[in-house]
């Protein structure tokens, strides 16, 4: 069975920030690698989308959100929605962002 990987443009601005962000701090060479541990992690959780967790957040507009790490990356977290044959990026936020106070614009911010 074929699976997807759909990102949404917020999860794209996600990657440009965090890649500019790395390459300016950590070298090119750790930003690239970056990006290809995102893409991988990506087309893992398309193959087995129930990996992540829910997030320990309350508000029913957030029902079916997962969130999992980048291999490799573990500080940086994947907002990610379950999809019949595959999966929706959402976010791609690091673990340090006050991602639990804009939890509810994660899904609202970004149409599928």
């Amino acid at each position: 069975m074929a699976t997807a990987v759909h990102k949404r443009a917020s999860a794209k601005r996600d990657l440009v920030e965090h890649y500019v962000y790395l390459a300016e701090n950590a070298g090119i060479e750790i930003a690239e690698r970056f990006l290809v541990s995102a893409d991988k992690t990506f087309g893992d959780l398309s193959l087995h989308p129930g990996m992540g967790a829910p997030p320990a957040l309350v508000s029913p507009k957030l029902v079916g959100l997962r969130k999992w790490q980048v291999n490799g990356f573990e500080k940086m977290l994947i907002f990610y929605l379950p999809r019949e044959h595959g999966v929706s990026i959402v976010r791609v936020l690091h673990a340090a962002q006050d991602w639990w106070s804009f939890s509810e614009s994660i899904i609202a911010a970004s149409p599928p």
